[in-house]
Formats: structure tokens, C-alpha cells, sequence
């Protein structure tokens, strides 16, 4: 039996996360693994909740804050962990680096060590990967009814900004997504692959 792996991609608005996240999950259940994948905001009440405030742009920063970690540590203890502990491969597009980002980015009255707080009793994935997106190309791939609060240039640039220190802070895998799908998916492949091996 192999052991569980928990893997995060992670990145800006339209990196192609949520695309990569399936590719990979088919991937890897092509060589035999058993992958469970999942998302954040997750399927729970308070995940749905989330979804419905991030088009709302009267929500303070500190309220989307609060609401993700809460959805967050539902949705670790009773999805991921289970899952994990079942000995699945879990693949969660988008995990708790999108908060410290995201929420940090949005108001100077939040700092990253406060959204790592909140987030203090959740599991850390064992591979975090950063699809690293020019926000130019990011935005031209979203049509402009589907744009949520956070899904501007000047914010976006920030965001990216902040995902790259992170990523070099701890020592997260970047990976380009200005590429085309097959080469970003090949690489994201070999990282999963080699850190597999190493497990075994």
C-alpha cells in the first residue's frame, strides 16, 4: 500500500489551478494510486458561504479571513485527514496559502503570521506548488461578468508578488502556467512522481 501524500497547487486567479488539480488527479490514477480531490472553498455550508461573499465587495477582509479558516479546518478534519489517513493521495486545488495571500494582500490590518493563526490547526500539505501567472494573461483569460473582488491588475500584482516570496521563503515548487497545459501538467507530473519515489 503506498502512503498518502497531500499536495496543494496553488497561484492567482486564472493559473489553472482547478485544471491541473484534475489532470494530475487522472494522472496519478492511471499508475494505480487512489487520489481523492478536493477544493477551497470547500462543498460545506461554510465553504458555500464563502463562494457567495467573494462576490460581495462589502465583506470586510477580516470576515473573508475568519470564514476561510473556518471552512478550512472543517474541511481538513472531516475530508482531508480522512482521506489521508485511508491512504489517499489528496489534491486540493487551492489550500491555506491562498489565504495568507490573499487575505494579508487586502488590507494593511492583516498580517500573514495572523492568517497563519487562524489557520494553526490544520495539516500542511507535504507538496505545496505555486502556478505562477503574469496577471495580464491571467485577466484576458476571464471573461468580465465571471470577475470576483479580488480579480483586478493592481491586486493581482501584489498577489503574485507575495506568492513568489512565500514560495522562495518555503521552498515551494513554482511552476510557470504562461505555458501551454501539456508542459505546466508534465512538470507538475515529475515533482508528484519524484517526491513519490522518494516515499517508497
Amino acid at each position: 500500500m503506498h502512503e498518502s501524500l497531500f499536495i496543494a497547487l496553488e497561484g492567482g486567479d486564472a493559473a489553472g489551478t482547478t485544471t491541473h488539480c484534475h489532470l494530475l488527479k487522472g494522472f496519478l490514477e492511471s499508475k494505480g494510486f487512489k487520489v481523492y480531490l478536493t477544493q477551497e472553498p470547500s462543498s460545506n455550508k461554510i465553504g458555500i458561504l464563502v463562494r457567495e461573499f467573494l462576490k460581495n465587495k462589502d465583506i470586510p477582509p477580516t470576515t473573508d479571513a475568519l470564514l476561510f479558516a473556518a471552512d478550512r479546518d472543517l474541511h481538513y478534519r472531516n475530508e482531508i485527514k480522512k482521506k489521508l489517513d485511508e491512504g489517499y493521495i489528496v489534491i486540493s486545488d487551492r489550500y491555506i496559502e491562498s489565504s495568507i495571500v490573499y487575505q494579508s494582500v487586502q488590507s494593511d490590518n492583516i498580517s500573514v503570521d495572523w492568517v497563519k493563526e487562524i489557520n494553526k490547526f490544520v495539516g500542511l500539505p507535504d507538496i505545496t506548488i505555486i502556478l505562477d501567472i503574469d496577471p495580464k494573461i491571467a485577466l484576458a483569460r476571464k471573461e468580465t461578468e465571471e470577475l470576483e473582488k479580488f480579480e483586478v491588475s493592481s491586486f493581482l500584482n501584489k498577489v503574485r508578488n507575495l506568492y513568489l516570496t512565500r514560495a522562495k521563503d518555503e521552498n515551494y515548487y513554482i511552476i510557470s502556467s504562461d505555458d501551454i497545459i501539456e508542459i505546466v501538467q508534465d512538470k507538475i507530473q515529475t515533482l508528484v512522481i519524484n517526491k513519490l519515489k522518494n516515499l517508497s
